[in-house]
């Protein structure tokens, strides 16, 4: 019903910049939250940032200061803009949503994106 297409990912030296991008679409009535969540190996996968409809933001104590979540509610797309990577922050990266279908019921969803590598090299 909702399908979520990130981009963006790849490899960077460490220090360097990333933007990852995630179009929500679908029968859309109204996404309340989208969000990144990330997975390296061996590990279970971890918040990273998430963004509600008002713009309110939630990030993880690891990415403060570097790491900024923005929405752009007309075309359904969150964006994560990476600075100052560290080695540490390679895995990969999930976008979620949050919010309504666009049916006769109003049904809530949540869907996950299929995720985009992202690779920080020492």
């Amino acid at each position: 019903q909702v399908q979520l297409v990130e981009s963006g990912g790849g490899l960077v030296q460490a220090g360097g910049s990333l933007r990852l991008s995630c179009a929500a679409s679908g029968i859309i009535f109204s996404i309340d939250l989208m969000g990144w969540y990330r997975q390296a190996p061996g590990k279970q996968r971890e918040l990273v940032a998430t963004i509600t409809s008002s713009g309110s933001t939630n990030y993880a104590d690891s990415v403060k200061g570097r790491f900024t979540i923005s929405m752009n509610n007309a075309k359904n797309t969150v964006y994560l803009q990476m600075n100052a990577l560290k080695p540490e922050d390679t895995a990969v990266y999930y976008c979620t949503a949050e919010g309504l279908v666009r049916d006769a019921f109003r049904r809530p969803f949540g869907s996950w994106g299929q995720g985009t590598q992202v690779t920080v090299s020492s």
